[in-house]
């Protein structure tokens, strides 16, 4: 009996167990985690092609300034020149100029001056640049030019070999002096009917005097160029110094070539007109800006009297007239200011007598230089 209630009492302990168990509230399930919407993924940017980069443009250099027309007006009671006469275009009057500076522009000038003088005094013009200095003057001599624009010692020769050749007018030019230590520095920009030579060597030669020059190398222009040769030996002779046996020289052929080779060391030092490194018809320093930085003034000669124009005896005076008459028009006009200073500097003309060089002449022949005994 004990034994069976021991056994009921157990079961009931372990139903009341498992009941216990079973009537056990289970956790509440947690809610899932919200998924949110993954996040929209936007298209990438559209990679727009590179901005065109533009260049800058390169600045044009300003167009030069063309030179002005010269106005060449018919002269009243223009000559004419029968068939075949001086004068006529078969028989036209022939020009010379000296080759004293770069040709090319000489040419260039001279032709627009006998185009202009063609114009006005109704006559038909030649030009002829010639090879040398004598070139010019023996063309002259010959009759086979009647009108030249001689440099001053060419004119001297030229009246001592043949006579008739005279000067009627001289050339005016705004002077540019040899640097600082010419005595007339003061009269830069003045219209002087004068001239200078000047000698040039190079900066880094040394050469600060004529004595410097003896045992260098040197340039002269031309045999018969007054500020080119003839002065200068003289001056050179005067310090004691003969060309033919102290230094070394050769004739460049031009004043700017003077310049030129001096500038490229082809010589030490040389001889030209006032000034040849800023004279604005060689116009070096467009070519050669550096060229009074490279080349140095070291000496100038006195006053010289300028070159001019030149007329043989047996032209027509009538022609003459008509020439001088137009050369002193084109002075008076822009382009034809142009014209003549790129020939040779010209900015006006005097008037003069034909025993105008003689004052100049004595001073030549008291140092020993006389044109008649050069030219017998």
């Amino acid at each position: 009996m004990k034994k069976s209630l021991f056994v009921l009492l157990s079961v009931l302990v372990l139903s009341s167990l498992v009941l216990s168990a079973c009537a056990q509230p289970t956790a509440a399930p947690t809610e899932p985690p919200v998924v949110t919407e993954a996040p929209v993924v936007t298209e990438a940017p559209v990679v727009t092609e590179a901005p065109v980069v533009t260049e800058v443009p390169t600045p044009e250099p300003p167009t030069p300034t063309p030179p002005p027309d010269p106005v060449c007006t018919l002269m009243e009671n223009p000559l004419v020149a029968e068939a075949g006469a001086l004068g006529s275009p078969e028989n036209p009057i022939v020009i010379a100029f000296v080759p004293s500076g770069d040709t090319g522009k000489i040419t260039k000038a001279g032709q627009g001056i006998a185009d202009c003088l063609n114009q006005m005094t109704g006559l038909s013009y030649k030009i002829e640049v010639g090879t040398s200095m004598a070139a010019s003057i023996e063309a002259m001599g010959a009759e086979k030019a009647q009108v030249g624009f001689l440099n001053t010692f060419s004119a001297l020769l030229a009246n001592a070999k043949y006579p008739g050749i005279t000067p009627s007018l001289v050339n005016v030019r705004k002077y540019t002096p040899g640097g600082e230590l010419d005595p007339d520095f003061n009269l830069a920009g003045e219209m002087v009917p004068f001239y200078k030579a000047e000698f040039i060597a190079g900066a880094d030669t040394g050469i600060t005097k004529l004595e410097d020059v003896k045992g260098k190398t040197f340039c002269f222009v031309d045999a018969n160029s007054t500020s080119g040769y003839v002065i200068p030996n003289i001056l050179f002779k005067a310090a004691g110094i003969d060309p033919e046996v102290d230094f070394t020289y050769q004739f460049a052929g031009g004043h700017d070539k003077v310049a030129i080779a001096v500038y490229n060391g082809d010589c030490d030092a040389g001889v030209a007109y006032t000034d040849i490194l800023t004279d604005e018809s060689a116009d070096l320093q467009a070519t050669y800006p550096d060229i009074t930085e490279k080349v140095k003034i070291f000496a100038v000669s006195d006053r010289i009297p300028n070159d001019g124009v030149q007329f043989i005896a047996s032209l027509d005076p009538t022609y003459k007239a008509a020439i001088i008459q137009g050369l002193h028009a084109m002075t008076d006009d822009p382009g034809g200011q142009y014209l003549l200073k790129s020939l040779y500097s010209i900015n006006d003309y005097v008037d003069v007598e034909a025993d105008y060089y003689q004052p100049f002449l004595e001073v030549l022949q008291a140092a020993g230089v006389d044109p008649a005994e050069l030219v017998k």
